[in-house]
């Protein structure tokens, strides 16, 4: 009967790796009731660790009333039979529930039988472990049957409980852990994909604050235009001239792309201006100059204390000071200029020359790039410019040329059509 028994499970076994735990504990306790000829029974399989070891059923059966395999929960110490069996790692054996053995420390739990009007006398209860003694699980047995009466369960069965506990113990542990594996790869593709979608609501939170940043500045370079004669078209040209030099001049995209924005800014400070002194036609008189001179410092004051402005800021504040330390505000020279600032003079000053205004007519690119190189009778190079930048934009200066080709300073007029066409 025995080797019978275990082989029986062995065969039954065969399909077991590739089911599902809920199967599983199904199929394990009804061959586990079929062979001992159990009226009623319970599956439990132990979860947890520590104190909060426990064992939880998952599945109930009973021919002799509908049962609902409903999830309830026994602690595994020795205060119930179940617990017992798995506290102690022992096959627990009752023929009587009514007559429990004196000394034992566990105590049969009524309520069942008194909800159900099920009436249980005896009781199988063995451990499901792995060779090495883990407890993976409980089956308890309920009211072997010998001619319709409950009798006590047949002792031979102690012999077949062993190698049936390993054999179902190991396959439990084992669909268990893959069934912890899944569940914590299921959690982790979920919240992979909520960090997905919540990265791209941020990415489009970021690109949405950049959009009303950037507007925002265009919206202040704008304002200060309106008090320059200065048109849109020369601030657009200046952010390009220093995108493309800080490109050829080798700085990293993040500044390349700071500095393309930051520069827009650089006569912000206009709009603190005198408007009489901003669009006097001729030389500016002491007093005039000082005032012009002031839109740096006003420039520096509107964008200070923004860290998303500091270059702009210091574009603002710097971009007439001069190398050798002749500029103003502060007279700074070399290193202590700024670099965004530096790239801005260069810009800036060949803008100037190539726009006409009303104290000066447009000069051509050749000579606008001669002034720069070699200078005038107003403008010195070698003490204007930073030497490393300026020997970039004798190599690079047809870029210059390219923009200022592209952006041009006053939009052509629309064509008309004759009458009829």
């Amino acid at each position: 009967m025995t080797d019978s028994f275990v082989q029986e499970f062995l065969e039954f076994f065969e399909w077991a790796p590739s089911g599902t735990i809920k199967a599983l504990t199904a199929k394990v306790l009804e061959k586990c009731r079929r062979l001992t000829a159990a009226e009623a029974g319970t599956i439990f399989i132990a979860r947890g660790r520590g104190k909060d070891r426990r064992l939880e059923a998952v599945h109930t059966q009973n021919d002799a009333i509908k049962a609902k395999s409903a999830v309830f929960v026994v602690p595994i110490d020795v205060g119930s039979i179940s617990g017992y069996a798995a506290a102690k790692i022992e096959t627990v054996w009752v023929d009587d529930v009514d007559q429990l053995p004196e000394g034992v420390p566990y105590k049969f739990n009524r309520s069942y039988d008194l909800r159900t009007g099920f009436r249980t006398r005896s009781i199988l209860a063995f451990p499901l472990t792995t060779p090495e003694g883990r407890i993976t699980g409980v089956v308890q047995l309920i009211n072997a049957q010998k001619d319709g009466v409950a009798v006590p369960f047949d002792r031979r069965f102690a012999k077949m409980v062993a190698p049936v506990s390993n054999i179902v113990g190991r396959i439990i542990e084992r669909m268990v852990a893959n069934e912890e594996l899944a569940r914590r790869n299921k959690a982790l593709t979920k919240r992979n994909s909520e960090l997905r979608i919540e990265r791209a609501r941020v990415f489009n939170l970021q690109q949405e604050t950049e959009r009303t940043f950037r507007m925002t500045l265009q919206a202040l370079a704008k304002a200060a235009e309106l008090n320059d004669e200065d048109t849109s078209a020369h601030v657009k040209r200046v952010s390009e001239y220093c995108h493309v030099l800080a490109r050829v001049a080798g700085q990293d995209k993040t500044f390349c792309e700071e500095i393309r924005w930051a520069s827009a800014l650089h006569d912000v400070g206009k709009m603190s201006i005198d408007h009489g002194v901003l669009n006097k036609r001729g030389r500016l008189d002491e007093r005039e100059f000082a005032e012009m001179q002031r839109h740096t410092t006003a420039g520096y004051e509107i964008l200070t204390g923004y860290p998303r402005l500091a270059m702009a800021a210091d574009i603002a504040y710097a971009h007439h000071e001069m190398w050798a330390g002749g500029g103003y505000p502060r007279r700074l020279a070399g290193e202590d200029i700024p670099l965004a600032a530096r790239f801005v003079t260069i810009a800036d000053v060949y803008d100037a020359l190539r726009s006409a205004r009303a104290y000066k007519p447009s000069f051509s690119h050749e000579r606008t790039v001669d002034i720069i190189l070699r200078g005038d009778d107003r403008l010195h190079p070698e003490s204007h410019f930073d030497p490393r930048l300026l020997h970039v934009f004798a190599r690079y200066h047809d870029r210059f040329a390219q923009i200022w080709e592209k952006v041009s300073e006053v939009p052509p007029e629309p064509k008309l059509s004759a009458v009829g066409e």
